[in-house]
């Protein structure tokens, strides 16, 4: 057995579920057991901050981290930023 924490962050919280799961456990396996509220909304998934398919092994305190989607594309944001600064 593994244990292994899956977390969905949000701007004024986060959902973290500790796990305990077999030997071989999937992150997809991860988060469906972690079952958390808005999860299936989520694109991306990474582990310990790299991005990481539904097919990967965990390891012993893996930590799977849920990735919502971008509010505001980064990029017009700077642009946004560097304007007003002018």
């Amino acid at each position: 057995m593994i244990t292994v924490e899956v977390v969905l962050a949000w701007p004024d919280r986060a959902d973290t579920r500790r796990l305990t799961l077999p030997e071989g456990a999937t992150v997809a396996d991860a988060i469906e057991a972690a079952a958390i509220d808005g999860s299936a909304q989520c694109p991306a998934v990474a582990v310990h901050g790299l991005l990481a398919r539904p097919d990967q092994m965990l390891r012993e305190g893996d930590r799977v981290e849920l990735l919502r989607p971008l509010l505001a594309d980064p990029k017009d944001n700077r642009r946004r930023r560097a304007r007003a600064g002018s």
